[in-house]
């Protein structure tokens, strides 16, 4: 029968008080030598065997936990025949260590298994703490930058003397593009993705590192195939016309394949040439104009950033636009009336002008037409510009077409408007994006970094 080890401690340390008792009586009371001496020894011997029985058992759970601490799985603890407490204590110890052995195991499987999965996602991935030392760089990655080891960002310095740098002072939530030249002399435009996690006391980064040329490439072609194509229809549109008047100019003044004499000419033909001259040249006109609209999205100068009281810009831009359309109401909803931004105090507001007049012309036939201006902070700390309308909105098919240079669904609009903004919302650096519900509302959102 197993006896535990606070009972077997107990009757110990009762027979070393009784040992003692005993010899003290033996001693110094009935003064017998024998028994006092008996005694004594029996009080060494129960208090060496508590001694040794304690030791005994705290060397083995202070074994176990050194062997624990030190990742020491192959330990193990032998039985004693004569001490059932303790066998049951190896017996313990040994299905513990049988089970952390397990543990571990389905530990480095996982590990294995999230390396195994990482080395197949076609993105690099790549962890590293506040003092630049790598912790995971994936196969995809090293492939990428051209390296077998990685293990420290000073390393990227061998591909590119500005990532280590671009990678460090990337904020959690950041994403940027960055350019690098492979071993073959190929640029890779990469997309960087930061976010952070901790890791028992330290907070490391996870950027991933994907090359977007090929995605760059299919969304270049199809901005190219758009454009193009409302190229060719608006000066198709220009063009036509004037060909056709040409031709039937010119079949005023030649007749069965001669010209015909001056004295053939009459008033009326004078009349009806002069006319169309100013046709043509009115046609000229207006294709001069589309293609100046053309150069101004090519030549749109770099912005002049510096910190800009967002409200204040608001607010004068929404007092220009109220003066054109008086009927409209204009609501603001500005948290931080201190907020600023980094912007250009001559291109921003032609942004704010534009939208707020696609809006109220929008509510141009809409009875109680409204307009909210609303800001903010998202999550990533940057700054939010929001323009609502409750106007009759976009189909879901034009949302993206919208910002397409010269299309446009209004007769007298050129089709640069939008696409002239979301421009220059990227040259500060930000976006601009477009939600709707059509027959309920539209929303034009512009994101951009607040002053530092």
């Amino acid at each position: 029968m197993s006896i535990s080890f606070h009972t077997r401690s107990v009757i110990l340390i009762l027979l070393i008080a009784v040992s003692a008792i005993t010899a003290a009586l033996g001693f110094f009371y009935l003064n017998i030598q024998f028994i006092g001496i008996a005694a004594t020894l029996l009080f060494f011997i129960f208090t060496w065997n508590l001694i040794s029985y304690q030791n005994r058992f705290f060397s083995k759970i202070s074994y176990f936990f050194d062997a624990v601490r030190n990742e020491d799985s192959a330990l193990s603890f032998p039985k004693l025949q004569n001490d059932p407490f303790l066998n049951e204590l190896s017996s313990n110890l040994n299905r513990i260590n049988e089970q952390l052995k397990e543990i571990k195991t389905e530990s480095r499987q996982q590990e294995q298994y999230f390396q195994t999965l990482t080395d197949h996602v076609a993105t690099g991935i790549l962890s590293f703490d506040d003092t630049g030392f790598i912790f995971n760089a994936n196969k995809n990655l090293k492939q990428m930058l051209g390296l077998e080891q990685l293990t420290h960002l000073r390393q990227l310095h061998k591909v590119d003397s500005q990532l280590a740098h671009v990678l460090k002072n990337l904020l959690p939530g950041d994403q940027r593009m960055h350019t690098i030249k492979s071993t073959s002399g190929k640029n890779i435009n990469l997309l960087l993705k930061s976010t952070s996690f901790k890791n028992k006391d330290r907070t490391l980064r996870l950027v991933s590192l994907q090359d977007i040329n090929d995605q760059l490439s299919e969304k270049e072609m199809e901005s190219w195939l758009k454009l193009i194509r409302v190229l060719t229809h608006e000066i198709m549109n220009s063009i036509a016309p004037v060909t056709s008047l040409s031709e039937n100019l010119k079949n005023l003044y030649i007749r069965d394949g001669e010209v015909i004499r001056p004295e053939m000419v009459s008033k009326t033909t004078i009349a009806k040439t002069a006319k169309g001259l100013e046709v043509i040249e009115q046609q000229g006109i207006g294709l001069i104009n589309f293609v100046e609209s053309y150069r101004k999205l090519t030549r749109l100068p770099k912005p002049e950033l510096k910190p800009v009281n967002l409200r204040n810009l608001i607010e004068n831009t929404v007092l220009l636009n109220k003066s054109l359309w008086p009927d409209i109401q204009i609501s603001l909803q500005i948290n931080d009336p201190d907020l600023q931004i980094a912007a250009d105090e001559k291109l921003f507001p032609q942004v704010l002008i534009n939208l707020l007049k696609n809006a109220t012309e929008a509510l141009d036939e809409q009875a109680n037409g409204n307009i909210q201006i609303q800001t903010r902070r998202n999550q990533e700390g940057k700054v939010e510009i929001c323009i609502k309308d409750n106007g009759p909105g976009i189909p879901p098919d034009l949302l993206e077409e919208i910002f397409v240079p010269f299309f446009t669904t209004r007769e007298s609009g050129s089709g640069i408007g939008l696409s002239l903004s979301r421009q220059i919302i990227r040259l500060h650096g930000g976006k601009l994006t477009a939600s709707s519900q059509p027959g309920k509302e539209t929303t034009f959102c512009i994101e951009v970094r607040p002053a530092d």
